[in-house]
């Protein structure tokens, strides 16, 4: 039997990396492509270096954002099955990645740049790996980098469990009515972007009501058939 592709997208804060975690318990042979965390350290990098979001966003109109990975020196590892960002050799912290302010950038980002060269290297990743492994990438545009997914799944849940579940992430570190701006603000820019879209091929999975990732992993796992 071939390995196969599955692809999660979920709205903003409603556990898909968690969920993509723990289904590597659940899928043997299994890894997880971030693709999320490439655009994350581009934003990352370019912020620490002084850029504001503005002129972030007024410069990635003229570029190409697998140039600039390029150049930034951007790349990954899979690492205990599962992927690890390194810039110029160093390997970057998850939770630097993951802040809310370059949450905001990258979702600015995903609309304005040119993602057309970055949706190849995609693919070419994911070809890569799929000749050894069962692989699950987690990010946006999924079905549009790569149409031949095996599985295609959008993770929901309602806007007050997201901002619960966010609130945990940050450690309190944001106040509930910042997150709630946060999120709201991020669903706008995604759905602008297109990130959202419902294909054929797309299952939605509401996990509102699971108490814990394993529950929210169990209704993803219950339709895959491997």
């Amino acid at each position: 039997m071939s390995n196969i592709v599955i692809g999660i997208e979920g709205l903003v804060g409603a556990g898909k990396t968690a969920i993509c975690r723990e289904l590597l318990n659940k899928i043997p042979n299994s890894i997880i492509l971030q693709g999320g965390n490439l655009y994350r350290a581009i934003v990352y990098s370019l912020m620490k270096s002084g850029i504001s979001l503005e002129q972030l966003k007024q410069s990635m109109k003229q570029m190409d954002s697998k140039a600039i990975m390029d150049k930034l020196k951007i790349s990954f590892k899979i690492e205990n099955r599962d992927t690890v960002i390194y810039i110029d050799g160093q390997k970057i912290d998850e939770e630097n990645l993951q802040s809310a302010e370059s949450s905001i950038a990258v979702s600015e980002m995903g609309k304005i740049a040119n993602n057309s060269n970055m949706y190849i290297f995609g693919q070419q990743i994911i070809e890569q790996f799929k000749k050894n492994f069962n692989v699950i990438v987690s990010g946006r545009d999924l079905m549009n980098i790569y149409p031949e997914l095996d599985y295609h799944f959008l993770i929901t849940a309602s806007l007050e469990e997201r901002i619960r579940r966010k609130n945990i992430q940050y450690k309190g570190s944001i106040s509930e009515e910042e997150l709630r701006q946060n999120i709201v603000m991020r669903d706008e820019l995604q759905e602008k972007s297109g990130f959202y879209k419902k294909h054929d091929k797309t299952i939605i999975v509401d996990v509102t009501d699971c108490k814990t990732v394993e529950e929210s992993a169990n209704k993803v796992f219950r339709y895959i058939n491997i």
